[in-house]
């Protein structure tokens, strides 16, 4: 790109960059999601009239942070201008400034080495287990630039979450940007989210069901003897407290067991029996819940 670019010609060329890079065009591309975070955050600067003359004044850092002057007044720096050496200190604008150089290397520090930046924040995704988000679990993760990290799980996580890791992104002069972890819950087969409640169904037997009885029924923390009162119905609930999801601050929620009335796998010629002479003598509707 030609040099003493105007600020039309920036735009061009911040929409240019952000079409390229931009992750959406460039799935699972690390280095163009870098790429495009450099240029939205450089065009942040260069595109704001006062922000970009205090940054060619030196009174800024490409971050948008006040920059320390020396005894002269001028900014650390060779020359006193941001760019180094041939700078005009008065503030050119951008005039004879490579545009391609200040969209693409903006963050890679000022010619002269007078302004140093922190490395890029990395991304990358974990999918866990329900019960990992409820109890909290130690995991090891894999970046794309081939690093491990052991990391740790909260008690309470919940889906989406994304857990920064400060330090742990890529290197930079002035220090390492941050890891940004996604957390990805996976299907259950036997619990599943309501809001904010954790459920799940409970099948139990005719005699059960008529009678009332124990049930054993899972947890995530482990087995638990449920009592089924008797006369339940398909789709009544019992609460198992604090047996649920846990908040962000470790406390648990309830959870909720939807009782299934369950026929056995094999025809049972008694069951049959008894069920037309109870049609014949007793026979009732049953009504549907609200």
């Amino acid at each position: 790109m030609a040099r003493g670019a105007s600020a039309d010609d920036i735009r061009k060329a911040f929409r240019k960059l952000a079409k390229q890079h931009h992750p959406d065009a460039n799935p699972g591309n690390k280095a163009s999601e870098e790429r495009f975070k450099r240029a939205s955050s450089a065009f942040d600067i260069l595109g704001d009239p006062d922000k970009r003359k205090k940054f060619d004044a030196g009174e800024i850092d490409a971050d948008g942070r006040e920059t320390m002057r020396g005894f002269s007044g001028h900014p650390f720096g060779q020359g006193g201008h941001p760019f180094g050496q041939g700078g005009d200190p008065r503030g050119a604008g951008f005039e004879n400034v490579d545009l391609d150089e200040i969209l693409g290397g903006i963050f890679g520090g000022r010619r002269g080495g007078g302004f140093a930046s922190r490395g890029g924040d990395v991304r990358a995704s974990l999918e866990i287990d329900l019960e990992d988000a409820i109890l909290g679990a130690k995991k090891r993760i894999a970046f794309a630039d081939g690093r491990t990290l052991d990391i740790t799980i909260p008690p309470g996580a919940s889906d989406r979450q994304v857990m920064r890791l400060k330090g742990q992104g890529s290197p930079g002069r002035a220090g390492a940007g941050d890891a940004l972890i996604e957390l990805i819950l996976k299907p259950h087969p036997r619990f599943r989210r309501e809001g904010d409640a954790l459920v799940m169904d409970v099948p139990i037997s005719v005699p059960d069901a008529v009678l009332g009885g124990k049930v054993e029924v899972p947890t995530p923390d482990g087995p638990v003897t449920l009592n089924v009162p008797k006369g339940s119905n398909s789709g009544s609930t019992l609460r198992l407290r604090r047996r649920g999801l846990a908040d962000g601050h470790g406390r648990r929620g309830d959870l909720l067991a939807r009782l299934v009335v369950t026929l056995p796998e094999d025809a049972d010629d008694k069951l049959e029996t008894f069920a037309e002479e109870w049609r014949r003598d007793r026979p009732y509707a049953p009504r549907s819940r609200p």
